[in-house]
Order: C-alpha cells, then structure tokens, then sequence
C-alpha cells in the first residue's frame, strides 16, 4: 500500500520509512527542507514538500495514498499550547480528507497516567479531550472520525523511545549530568518509565498499519517500567559521575523542563498488542543502549 507519513525525517518517522520500505510498502513522506527531501528520495521514498501548517499538502498528501501516518509533532516545549493547536488541526485536516473512503489513519499518541495505580492498559481511553488538552485532544479527536468512514488506529508509544542518537527526553536528563556533574533522579527515584528501542516500534508501527482494527490502541511497549533511579544509576556509571537525588523543588533547575517529567510514574502495558500483532521487542533495553553509549558515544 501507498503510506503518506508526516514527520517522515523525525526520529520514529525515518524508521518507520526505513521499516515500510523493507516491507515493499510506497511512501509519500512529507519534508519540510531540503535536507529531509533528500533523505528520503535516496531511500526510495516519494516526497511531499510541506509542513505541519500546510493544511493542503496534508490534504493532498492523505487523498493520494491508501494510509496515512501522522508522526509530525512540533514538541515546542516552550509554547505547548501551539504544539496542541497545531496537532489538533492537522488531525481534524487528515480526517476530514479521509471521510468516506475507508481508509487509515494512525496518529502518533501519547502515553499518560491512569486514575489507578496501575500500568495503561490499551482498553484504557485517553482523558484528553477537547482542543486545550494534550496533543490537542487528537487521539479522540481521531476515534470520532471511525463512524464516518476512516479507520483511525492509536499509536501510543512509550515516553522513551530510545536509541543511538536520540535526542529525547533521556538526551535531557545526559544533558544536566554533564552539566552539573551528578546523575540526578528525583526524591526517591522509585518512580519508572515505559520505554521501547526505536526499531521495535517502527516495527510495530507497520503492523500496525496493516493489521490493526479501527479504533485500535496500540501499545508501543518494550518494557512496562523502568526506574528512573537505574535510569540515573547507568548514566552516573556511563559519564563517570556520582549519582545523587534532587529534590522535587529544585527539578526544574537541575533538569530543565523535563524536571516536570522526570519524577512521574509512567508504565504501560504492551500485552494486549503483543498478542494481537505477534510482536515483541528485541531491540535493547533503555538501560543497555545507556550502558552502549547510545546518548554518550
């Protein structure tokens, strides 16, 4: 099938390319500059010319191909609510472009803590709702465009998608390490994270795409959680710094905006993907790629 996929030079897009590709799938991948339209063309991609706010190449982009996948993302942290509005507009233009036909649309989600203390669950609905919550509401933003036509899939990935040159929040928290001189972790460090190797959920985002259902929450899970003081721990061994806690009040000091992050409980459970995909990870785990040099080589 022909995939339209946005963010397709990004750090979960260009696998996902590289993943579709070898699969025989088209791709049509939307680039902003001329370096992301170069990469692509040399993989063998098509390339679309526009950006996140360029509602008619997004239009053009999902009328022209069988499925579409929406990774782009602006992540400004500095200014979230335009990251929301942003996303949700591009959300709303790709589905109304898909009505009636059928066709797929997979977003790019976010993970998010549960009412209980207890890992997400793909049976749990997202609790953002409405164009001022996170990401824009666009995970049910989406769901609401399946009895008109589209067959929109979740794709919720892990916080840490990881990997040699990650430049996400792990990348942050190596960053203030070398800043401060010490492996920070926040109060006790009990807390953990869900994360996945980024060639898992590539992965997974083509399975995705070929088999899920409409209305499908897919779990881009490797581990269910893993403790932000190990995270601290592997870093301080990496870098050859102490590793120590900071406390909550000075987070965002020490960490910057990932200070706001970095202290929360975020597990998730893969299980329900897993045995409806036949995936499992096999990439490393967030500590092994650590304990590699992924963010330090």
């Amino acid at each position: 099938m022909r995939v339209f996929v946005t963010g397709a030079s990004g750090w979960i897009g260009s696998a996902a390319v590289d993943e579709l590709l070898a699969a025989g799938h088209e791709v049509l991948g939307l680039a902003r500059s001329n370096a992301s339209a170069a990469s692509l063309e040399a993989k063998g991609a098509v390339v679309l010319r526009g950006d996140l706010d360029d509602l008619a190449s997004l239009r053009r982009g999902a009328v022209e191909s069988e499925a579409t996948l929406h990774l782009a993302n602006k992540h400004d942290w500095s200014n979230p609510a335009e990251s929301n509005r942003a996303e949700r507009m591009a959300v709303e233009t790709l589905a109304e472009a898909l009505v009636g036909s059928g066709k797929t649309l997979g977003l790019a989600s976010g993970l998010f803590r549960p009412d209980a203390d207890r890992p997400v669950l793909e049976t749990d609905p997202h609790p953002a709702v409405g164009p001022e919550s996170m990401r824009g509401g666009s995970e049910n933003l989406a769901f609401d465009y399946q009895d008109r036509g589209v067959r929109s899939i979740a794709l919720r990935f892990a916080p840490t998608v990881h990997g040699h040159h990650d430049h996400g929040f792990i990348a942050q928290i190596v960053a203030a390490a070398q800043r401060t001189g010490v492996s920070g972790y926040i109060g006790d460090g009990s807390n953990s994270w869900a994360a996945v190797h980024r060639s898992d959920a590539a992965r997974l985002v083509r399975l995705a795409l070929e088999q899920a259902p409409a209305g499908a929450r897919v779990h881009a899970v490797g581990e269910e959680g893993a403790q932000a003081r190990r995270i601290a721990e592997a870093i301080g061994e990496v870098l050859g710094l102490p590793t120590t806690s900071i406390d909550p009040d000075d987070a965002a000091g020490h960490f910057g905006f990932i200070g706001r992050f970095f202290g929360a409980e975020m597990t998730a459970s893969s299980a329900a993907t897993r045995a409806a995909y036949g995936w499992g990870p096999t990439g490393p785990t967030l500590v092994e790629d650590i304990a590699a040099g992924a963010y330090t080589a």
